[in-house]
């Protein structure tokens, strides 16, 4: 491997070994896809359970998660309270998914001043959708120009933060690829 120097594993077994180690060495990362490999198995108790762990590590992958298990109710108790405070725990720590979620919740609770706050925070973080959000309310007129404004060149910056040469390279290598199939 390029960034630890370890060699890289080959077999699936060796794969699940170092998972394991992680996991058991509590990286919050290894246990939040812990988590999801439990929850796409359908063991929804231990997604629960791992990416609660997470969560507790710091990791914003994990409360986002939790959220959503609070939302739909799989392996938890249906619960609107912990599913919000998940995602706000989740949106403090700069989750795109998180704040523009909240955004949403805003608007079904009918405060769409708040609303608006959080798409703009998402979008100015490069979220596209919040992005369109901020549009159709400037254009409806419940967001100023200004703050449209600012929005865009947030929105701008934060796309031109995520640009390097290697990115671009990959990209036009993935472009080639497709045009071959």
């Amino acid at each position: 491997c390029p960034f630890c120097r370890e060699p890289i594993r080959k077999t699936d077994e060796e794969i699940e070994q170092d998972e394991m180690k992680r996991v058991q060495a509590n990286d919050p990362i290894a246990l939040c896809q812990m988590g999801k490999k439990c929850y796409f198995g359908g063991d929804y108790d231990g997604a629960f359970k791992y990416w609660t762990k997470s969560a507790e590590l710091g990791n914003m992958d994990g409360h986002y998660e939790l959220s959503c298990l609070y939302h739909q109710g799989r392996g938890v108790e249906m619960n609107k309270k912990k599913e919000v405070h998940h995602l706000e725990q989740a949106a403090i720590g700069g989750h795109l998914n998180a704040r523009y979620n909240l955004g949403c919740e805003e608007n079904r609770n009918g405060r769409i001043d708040r609303m608006f706050k959080h798409f703009i925070i998402a979008a100015k973080l490069g979220d596209d959708g919040a992005l369109d959000e901020v549009k159709k309310g400037f254009q409806r007129g419940q967001v100023s120009k200004e703050d449209y404004a600012a929005t865009l060149r947030g929105h701008q910056a934060a796309l031109d933060e995520t640009k390097s040469e290697q990115r671009v390279a990959a990209e036009a290598d993935l472009d080639y690829c497709a045009l071959l199939n």
